[in-house]
């Protein structure tokens, strides 16, 4: 994807906010501080996956021959998805967000993420 928006400081690694929203046709603009939405913090693999799995109406069959990829690896990417969007997981919360950290800030692709969480 191209020109994302960076939802973490480069610097600090603080969560960033947008403070000025602009309409390309008149100019209008709206300043404040308007926070940047969970979904737009994914990292693009995941955010293919999704578009994927969303296309195809959650059949994993189609999403594996799309994608082509394996039962077992729908599901990790599935679970990392959830996982980085908040929702319950059934791997210990500790471990997964150590693996979903790493994966935010780059220091692991979502295979190796996937790799490790079917690990534990």
């Amino acid at each position: 994807m191209k020109d994302r928006i960076m939802s973490k400081c480069p610097k600090c690694g603080s969560k960033m906010f947008i403070s000025e929203l602009k309409c390309p046709d008149c100019a209008t603009a709206v300043s404040g501080n308007f926070w940047i939405h969970k979904l737009l913090e994914l990292p693009d693999d995941i955010i293919n996956f999704m578009l994927v799995f969303l296309k195809n109406r959650g059949n994993i069959r189609e999403v594996e021959k799309e994608l082509g990829i394996s039962y077992p690896t729908v599901r990790s990417r599935l679970d990392i998805m959830l996982a980085l969007l908040g929702f319950e997981s059934t791997q210990s919360k500790d471990e997964i967000n150590e693996i979903l950290d790493k994966l935010e800030k780059g220091e692991i692709t979502a295979e190796q993420a996937e790799r490790l969480i079917r690990e534990r």
